[in-house]
């Protein structure tokens, strides 16, 4: 059990990497660094209220009873048009050119390195999803924050996967992990390549990394751009608004869809993490024309209600007349002509 913590912490690939990574210009003092100068500090008065809020509990901060996630309907997910099936939080699989790609792959029961600590997830537990999933042929990983690289889940999934694509530094993660090198490409923001027919590039975003107390900007965070012949996509990662989103929508745009975070939020980090109404901006900077809302459905992590990052997006998307898809945690949704998915508003249920 000792081994299996000490596992899920992952590496500081400074240590073996840092020759690599001198030079690149998001990279100083031997740690990764935002584009923009980025307090990361809360200051006393802001940590002393945090505190008070989660001895308080909050209001809503969780569902009364477990999520039912929707039964998975595979011969959907396996067919040749471009589909999307969302797990939750940032956990995805999408279908772009009859590529099975699965973004952020956190299905385990908790977002912690331990099970006695951290947000449960509020559904069952999802890891056996993978066993269910078809021939991967790449996972993408946004940055290595708990929620979203899940130790458990890379151990399940490393042998159904053909490559994982990640920022700088979240290799050494998967090597500890048991994924092959060879199997592991890492990229540096604006870095583009062609896999299989698609064309992929990592993007800018404002965040930071780390998954213990030695290893905090160890590694990079991103978003990923991923173009095909029909469906031109963009999830953002995690990350705090800023300038980058009009630079990837100049340098990529359009998007036929756009995931972008908007949960989990607060204005004590809103250097690292959106609200509602500043996704539906992001998505507008980045010239998106669909757009669906992510970090948000699996776990509480901030103090707001659970379903407040949604309605709050809803509401302002139809002020920006904004096309907002909201499937059911693992719906699959077709991607073809107007992505048309009606508001059941399945979180009131």
């Amino acid at each position: 059990m000792l081994n299996g913590i000490l596992q899920a912490f992952g590496l500081n690939s400074i240590k073996n990497r840092k020759q690599k990574y001198d030079g690149l210009a998001n990279f100083s003092n031997g740690k990764f660094v935002n584009s923009v100068p980025t307090e990361m500090s809360m200051g006393a008065s802001n940590v002393l209220s945090m505190m008070r809020d989660y001895m308080s509990g909050g209001k809503d901060r969780r569902p009364s009873s477990p999520i039912q996630v929707s039964s998975i309907d595979w011969n959907k997910v396996k067919r040749e048009e471009d589909s999307l099936t969302w797990f939750g939080h940032s956990a995805f699989l999408l279908s772009i050119d009859n590529k099975k790609l699965l973004v952020d792959p956190m299905l385990g029961p908790v977002a912690s390195p331990v099970s006695f600590a951290g947000s449960k997830r509020y559904s069952k537990d999802t890891l056996s999803i993978i066993d269910e999933m078809p021939f991967l042929d790449a996972v993408f990983i946004t940055h290595d924050h708990y929620d979203h690289l899940d130790y458990h889940s890379i151990k399940r999934l490393k042998s159904k996967v053909g490559h994982f694509f990640v920022p700088h530094g979240v290799g050494a993660h998967l090597s500890r992990w048991g994924v092959a090198e060879e199997k592991i490409t890492e990229l540096n923001w604006w870095d583009e390549m062609e896999f299989q027919g698609l064309t992929i590039a990592l993007t800018p975003s404002k965040h930071f990394s780390g998954r213990g107390m030695f290893n905090r900007d160890t590694s990079l965070w991103g978003g990923w751009v991923i173009l095909g012949q029909h469906t031109r996509f963009y999830t953002s990662g995690d990350g705090g608004y800023d300038s980058h989103f009009k630079e990837i929508g100049k340098k990529y745009g359009p998007f036929n869809l756009t995931l972008i975070e908007g949960g989990q939020y607060d204005k004590r980090w809103d250097w690292v993490h959106m609200t509602p109404e500043e996704a539906v901006q992001a998505h507008l900077d980045v010239n998106g024309e669909n757009m669906m809302l992510i970090h948000w459905g699996a776990f509480t992590l901030a103090f707001h209600g659970w379903t407040e990052p949604v309605e709050r997006a809803i509401k302002k998307a139809r002020e920006a007349n904004v096309p907002l898809m909201a499937p059911k945690i693992g719906e699959t949704v077709p991607l073809r002509g107007e992505y048309s998915v009606p508001f059941s508003a399945w979180w009131k249920d």
